[in-house]
């Protein structure tokens, strides 16, 4: 495998917890317009995306493989624990 092949593995992985984890915090921003006043939207995209990493991480490392429908629920419950602390919890 060359570069090119190894750096879209990569991106393959990370780009939807990226994308899922950014577009869970712009819509959380826009639902919760009013309690997420005072929060930025890179704080929570911050959170989210990182909820969202760790979640496809885990879910290759349990489960041998990317892209199982599993590793997809578990990036959307990270991402909306993350936006829960980040947003409204003590991490706030």
């Amino acid at each position: 495998m060359g570069t090119l092949g190894a750096l879209n593995h990569l991106l393959a992985l990370f780009l939807p917890a990226l994308a899922t984890g950014m577009l869970a915090a712009a819509l959380a921003k826009v639902v919760w317009r009013r309690a997420l006043r005072g929060v930025r939207w890179f704080r929570l995209a911050l959170w989210s995306v990182g909820g969202c990493f760790v979640a496809s991480v885990s879910g290759l490392v349990i489960l041998g493989r990317d892209g199982m429908m599993a590793t997809y629920g578990a990036m959307v419950l990270a991402s909306a624990l993350a936006l829960l602390w980040a947003g409204f919890g003590p991490g706030r």
